[in-house]
């Protein structure tokens, strides 16, 4: 027995508590040790080893220990070695910064080395989710149980989960929105509320008293100020502070009596947008690196103003990720040559995702040499993604082989996509069995491409029942091209009511193609006037075979008028058929001059089809 063990949930989901009965069940002769920082860590595993002792590790809010001079891969696997059993917890909000894919923002560390520390670390662990909801037969054995809290809590905690209700997170979120009222507790409820916001800036607790005065002012004066007859400051901390339902407190007290700490379960079910003066608050009570990084990841889509400000102090500090976060917020409001210098200052420090990032700003640019090379020197260092976009900027170019090469090594690296892409480039070269093989490796892995494009493939070979089958898995997956090359294979084999089927889910999909193609599925069935209102729709779209198709159709009934609109939309769109029927519809009805002119553009495009130029 031995290693990290990490249960994931929401606030007041129960993770804690989890831990603790698991701890007392599984190993009621262990001592426990409980360190305060990553470093604290470190020591700990020292001593534990040094003495022999029989000691669990417990890591409440996991997020605290991540990174330089804490928790990193060597120290896990001593974890491991040594037997050291460790119970760790950590929200889901949490978890999810620090595995967010990197392609728009990053978790801060002082440097490169730690930059990814954290989410190397978590993709390492054994994760146990806790969910907020419990299921029936959870709350049917908590029914059984003989204590009066858990009784209350399953006849009244509602839409909320039985651990949240038990926690107070409900009842504490609903005094604090009823505080903001006349006769209320107006100004603790704006204390609270710039403690929420700045938590969800990203600025780390705790927050002193003069803090918190100084960032409630603004939310006191929007909820009415005066007119709220607000109480005194000391009142509003008194009440904020006051522990309720024998569980927590709005305010949450630290160990220094001046500081304050928020419940967390108000932070997590607060969206409202964060004011810009709260934003401007939590830059100005840091200089931290790391932490001007993260309120930057906070700010990054919310508040891009702030989120380049805060950036940029922690570029000025020589932070490597905070170099890379404002490429990306640069490139994506489309200033890429500020973007690049940044890229590559992160480069020049050895960062592997600012390698990347700025081969993908280089390849859009067109500047694909230059953009080949930030990419290989990303794939030295390991990166999979590089390796896949490599592959994509030589098969680009031509180069195949090569292409081939980068793919098989993304492959082997475990990317799906790669998967994908290797069986696209194979299949062009006529190498069908290879590509079979790749596009099932990533069926497998649940990819929906590669579900569809098997399909494709197996359907080329006259191979219907197998393409059948994965089309239906795309389909399922919700892949609109599934719907439509579904319907078509059922269609080529006769199941037309089945093809119809499929090819009206892709048109509530809004697939112009389908739309098409359902026309021509009920055009042949005689059911003309369905068949034109969907054309119809695919005109609106812009679909020019749309505009083609129902010309047909209303040539063939006689409307001559409206058929010859439609083609001539479909002309001016560049559809060479458009053209050759436009002219036979003009020449019977005898404007043969006006017809010689569409044949001869036809001919012109290339169109053998063409009638006659005389």
């Amino acid at each position: 027995m031995g290693g990290l063990v990490l249960v994931v949930g929401d606030s007041t989901a129960g993770k804690t508590r989890a831990c603790f009965e698991a701890l007392r069940t599984q190993l009621p002769g262990y001592r426990v040790a409980a360190p305060t920082t990553g470093p604290d860590l470190v020591s700990a595993l020292e001593v534990i080893d040094r003495t022999a002792t029989r000691c669990a590790v417990w890591l409440d809010d996991l997020e605290s220990y991540l990174g330089a001079g804490g928790l990193e891969p060597g120290l896990l696997a001593e974890f491991g070695r040594l037997r050291i059993p460790v119970l760790a917890t950590m929200r889901h909000q949490q978890f999810d910064v620090f595995t967010a894919p990197e392609d728009t923002e990053r978790v801060g560390t002082e440097n490169t080395r730690s930059a990814l520390t954290g989410a190397r670390i978590l993709r390492q662990l054994d994760t146990v989710e806790i969910g907020r909801l419990w299921s029936a037969a959870e709350l049917q054995r908590a029914g059984e149980a003989d204590d009066d809290r858990i009784a209350d809590a399953l006849t009244h905690h509602g839409p909320y989960g039985l651990a949240e209700y038990l926690a107070a997170g409900p009842a504490l979120l609903q005094e604090w929105h009823r505080a903001a009222r006349p006769g209320g507790h107006p100004r603790a409820a704006a204390l609270i509320a710039a403690a929420v916001d700045l938590a969800r800036t990203g600025l780390t607790p705790p927050y002193t008293r003069g803090l918190l005065t100084e960032a409630h002012e603004p939310y006191l004066t929007a909820a009415g100020g005066p007119l709220l007859r607000p109480e005194s400051l000391d009142t509003a901390m008194t009440w904020a502070t006051r522990r309720r339902h024998g569980a927590t407190s709005m305010l949450v007290p630290t160990q220094d009596p001046d500081s304050w700490g928020v419940f967390d379960y108000l932070t997590d079910h607060t969206d409202t947008p964060i004011p810009d003066t709260t934003w401007h608050t939590a830059l100005q009570h840091t200089t931290n690196a790391d932490e001007l990084t993260i309120i930057g990841i906070h700010a990054h889509k919310a508040a891009p103003g702030i989120a380049e400000t805060s950036y940029h102090r922690a570029v000025e500090a020589g932070h490597t990720n905070a170099m890379v976060n404002l490429g990306n917020l640069l490139r994506q409001a489309g200033r890429g040559e500020e973007a690049e210098s940044f890229y590559r200052l992160a480069v020049e420090a050895g960062d592997t995702g600012a390698m990347f990032y700025l081969g993908n700003l280089l390849a859009d640019a067109g500047r694909g040499e230059e953009a080949e090379a930030f990419y290989r020197q990303a794939v030295e260092a390991g990166s999979p993604r590089a390796m896949f976009n490599l592959g994509n900027l030589l098969r680009q170019a031509g180069r195949g082989e090569e292409a081939e090469a980068s793919y098989r090594q993304a492959v082997q690296a475990g990317l799906t996509n790669a998967m994908v892409n290797l069986g696209n480039l194979l299949r062009q070269e006529g190498r069908g069995e290879e590509a079979e093989s790749f596009y099932r490796q990533a069926v497998e892995a649940g990819h929906t491409d590669a579900m569809f494009n098997l399909g494709n493939l197996l359907a080329d070979a006259g191979r219907g029942e197998e393409a059948e089958a994965f089309y239906r898995q795309a389909v399922e997956a919700g892949h609109t091209w599934a719907m439509v090359n579904l319907g078509n294979l059922l269609r080529q084999a006769g199941r037309g009511e089945e093809a119809e089927s499929f090819y009206r889910q892709a048109v509530e999909a809004g697939h112009n193609g389908a739309m098409v193609n359902l026309g021509n599925l009920l055009r042949q069935a005689g059911r003309g006037e369905e068949a034109e209102a969907f054309y119809r729709q695919a005109v609106e779209a812009g679909d020019t075979w749309a505009m083609v198709n129902l010309g047909n159709l209303l040539a063939h009934a006689g409307r001559g008028e409206e058929a010859e609109s439609f083609y001539r939309q479909a002309v001016e769109a560049g559809h060479n058929g458009a053209m050759v029927n436009l002219g036979h519809l003009l020449a019977h009805a005898g404007r043969g001059e006006e017809a010689r002119v569409f044949y001869q553009r036809a001919g012109e495009a290339g169109d053998s089809s063409a009638g006659p130029v005389q």
